[in-house]
């Protein structure tokens, strides 16, 4: 008898969660913070060098900056800047959503150690000497701008004037100077006042020919309003400590990441409706309840992440989308358990049990392996590709509790109230496949479609295959070499986006007048509107604000520039390294901890087979590797690792109901273990596949390379896990048989 009360549970629960979502999921995602890739923004790494010699960087020190630096921040109207101390002398500034990245660049690098010196460059009045915030604009009689400065002891400068004004024309100037540094000279400086070329450094030198007695000094020499209010926002905030150097830093105009933003939501929403088409399709009612939990899985993601006060970056939301793809891995395993179930002859409710009950270990195992690649990438990775690994860490997590027990609860309403029962095929199990329960066996497989594959008669010709693939990626490395971008080699890079396709040599000629002569000008993107240029050499902060307005002006969209120093760049691609190692041995531990150290082993090799092979794919095609590729290796690691997992949890199984006494009897095993998981392997790969596919297609421009590496990754993963891994394990386990078989019949004959 239908139990109408768990169906009308389950509806209400669905109509639950669907008001709850809909209600509020506007504006949790309103809330949400995005990241500079995504609304325009620069970061930048600087690193602390003294102010003075024999000045100790300490942990003070940096913090005082960092203080000094937020106070300027401030100035510029950010809402919720990050900065932060990374080592013993590095200060992280990261600035999403500024108007004018040039101003706010010069604002922060500033020293603003104002200085009055007399012609000899001596010191007389330092920042010291001025009063806190007391500086503003003032307007002369000829309205232009003048800088008014409150001073702390009137009668000091008062001494200081009536002593420069004794001095003979033209010696008696005050010289006011905006961070003096070693080298400098009035007297050089103040040639650029007549023929020589370029602008003075200093602000102002203006002639003293009275003692002034006031608490207040004027500055002029600005041409502005706004370079007054600039150089008053810089004596506010307070002069730093230290001396900034840039060695890293990338932007991104505001235009071009809300385009990435636009297109990589539109990817998401293809992706994601092409996995729920297809899980319904395959798998009917399960598929719907499967699409239920995803929503709610979404839904719930985006609450942590607003909860924990996030930053999403672009990365973030392809791993979101991508989190579907392998979150729905959790059901299709449990979905292929029940099939299982009922086509051993069990009813819809034991299978049900049954298969919830058999699929929790695999789950458990295979999210915990893809967790440890995104720690070791969170810990490794820089911003945006922590904020990649924040939201695959969140994802699994999220995923775990909604398909292993969101699947449980609303399915469960189903089964429960036996309005499925005797209905196998709303399971997508036709009649004729169910035997019946006496005569089923754990290890037959005469009732799978892959009934007729066999995955390890032909292993030496996968090894071969596979060997011969790899040489030929050595060939290609050692040819081609990788297409190392900025991020490894140092240098810098130059986006230029603009409405309209753009012309390459115009690109050239345009980049040319501003003293950046390159060859190698990449045009790209659906309408042809991204031009990208990369130099050797780390542009200055000058040469940015030069190249960024001029391409601002000529097409209406702020240029991204990234540079990265040789120092920065040994670093990235040091720690690229240590992640893949560390991840490697975090997953040989794992997996010899919870099956045995062979697994693990056969389970690392084969993960290394897929990284390599998609860095070879890299060389060959001369695709840029940047920060973005470490990212894609290191999922598709975490994703190989997974499927590799789900096999071998069906061996260890399957080994339980053998008697395994030779070769041929262990290969049975690891043959059929395959075929019954072939199905599931098949299905999450073509869901994962839909998620990368549809960024590469419709995402964004910024991660195409990501995607691409994704999906090569994605079927590399899918060749060694069916193909690989389980018989480079057969081989050894088979081995290790061999030597027991042989010392037990020695010990019998002795």
């Amino acid at each position: 008898m239908v139990k109408r009360g768990r169906i009308v549970a389950f509806f209400l629960l669905v109509v639950m969660f669907a008001g709850l979502m809909g209600v509020t999921t506007q504006d949790v995602a309103n809330r949400i913070k995005l990241g500079l890739d995504l609304q325009g923004g620069f970061e930048v790494l600087y690193e602390v060098i003294p102010a003075e010699e024999g000045q100790e960087i300490t942990k003070d020190l940096l913090n005082s900056t960092v203080s000094a630096l937020r106070e300027r921040v401030d100035v510029l109207g950010v809402s919720e800047p990050n900065i932060q101390i990374e080592g013993d002398d590095r200060i992280r500034v990261q600035l999403a959503g500024v108007e004018d990245q040039n101003q706010a660049r010069e604002l922060l690098s500033t020293q603003a150690e104002l200085t009055f010196r007399d012609v000899n460059d001596k010191v007389r009045l330092k920042g010291a000497d001025l009063k806190e915030g007391g500086a503003k604009v003032i307007f002369d009689k000829a309205n232009r701008p003048l800088v008014s400065l409150k001073l702390k002891d009137g009668d000091k400068f008062g001494n200081i004037t009536t002593d420069i004004s004794q001095m003979p024309e033209p010696t008696n100037r005050l010289v006011i100077w905006l961070d003096y540094e070693k080298g400098d000279s009035f007297e050089e400086e103040f040639k650029k006042e007549g023929d020589a070329p370029g602008d003075p450094k200093y602000i102002s030198a203006p002639a003293v020919r009275y003692p002034i007695h006031s608490d207040t000094a004027t500055i002029d020499g600005m041409e502005t309003i706004d370079e007054a209010q600039n150089l008053v926002d810089l004596l506010n905030a307070g002069s730093l400590p230290v001396k900034l150097k840039e060695i890293y830093s990338t932007s991104v105009g505001a235009k071009f990441g809300q385009q990435s933003l636009e297109t990589t939501m539109l990817a998401g929403v293809i992706g994601i409706a092409l996995i729920f088409l297809y899980m319904i399709f395959f798998y009917r009612i399960p598929g719907i309840v499967a699409v239920v939990t995803l929503s709610f899985y979404i839904y719930l993601i985006l609450v942590v992440f607003d909860w924990m006060n996030g930053v999403l970056t672009l990365p973030g939301i392809a791993a979101l989308i991508l989190g579907v793809g392998m979150a729905v891995d959790a059901n299709i395993i449990t979905y292929e358990r029940i099939q299982e179930e009922l086509k051993s002859g069990k009813s819809v409710m034991s299978a049900f049990k049954a298969g919830n009950k058999h699929s929790f270990s695999t789950i458990f195992d295979a999210n915990i392996t893809t967790i440890l690649a995104a720690t070791v990438l969170f810990i490794f990775g820089t911003s945006s590709v922590q904020g990649f690994a924040l939201v695959l860490i969140i994802s699994i997590l999220a995923s775990f509790l909604t398909a292993v027990y969101g699947t449980r609860i609303f399915l469960g309403l189903l089964v429960n109230s036996r309005v499925l029962n005797k209905k196998p095929r709303l399971f997508g199990v036709k009649e004729s496949q169910i035997k019946d329960l006496d005569d089923f066996e754990r290890l037959d497989i005469s009732n799978s479609r892959f009934k007729k594959v066999n995955f390890v008669e032909h292993r030496k010709k996968f090894f071969t295959l596979s060997s011969i693939l790899i040489g030929l990626g050595i060939i290609s490395l050692l040819v081609f070499n990788l297409n190392l971008g900025i991020d490894f080699v140092a240098g810098s890079r130059v986006q230029i986006t603009a409405e309209h396709a753009l012309d390459e040599d115009k690109i050239k000629d345009q980049l040319k007048s501003l003293g950046h002569e390159t060859d190698e000008v990449v045009i790209s993107g659906d309408a042809e509107n991204i031009a990208v240029a990369r130099y050797v050499d780390v542009l200055s902060q000058g040469e940015i604000s030069k190249i960024k307005s001029f391409f601002k002006k000529e097409y209406g969209s702020e240029p991204g520039v990234s540079t990265v120093s040789p120092t920065v760049g040994v670093e990235l691609a040091k720690n690229a390294m240590y992640a893949i190692a560390i991840a490697s041995i975090g997953i040989i531990i794992y997996v010899a901890i919870r099956f045995e150290w062979m697994m693990g082993l056969a389970a690392v090799i084969a993960l290394l087979h897929d990284a390599f092979f998609i860095t070879a794919v890299f060389s060959l095609l001369q695709m840029e590797v940047d920060l973005t590729f470490i990212a894609a290796v290191l999922t598709i690691v975490g994703y190989s690792i997974n499927d590799t997992i789900v096999t071998f949890d069906r061996i260890r199984e399957n080994m339980k109901y053998a008697k395994v006494k030779t070769f041929s009897d262990l290969a049975n095993v690891v043959n059929i273990s395959l075929v019954q998981t072939f199905a599931r392997s098949v299905n999450t790969v073509l869901t994962v596949i839909f998620a990368a596919a549809a960024l590469m297609i419709f995402g964004s421009e910024a991660i195409s390379n990501f995607s691409f590496a994704l999906l090569v990754g994605l079927v590399a993963g899918t060749y060694s896990s069916l193909f690989i891994a389980s018989q480079l394990w057969l081989v050894w386990k088979g081995k290790q048989l061999k030597n027991k078989s042989v010392k037990s019949s020695n010990t019998s004959e002795a």
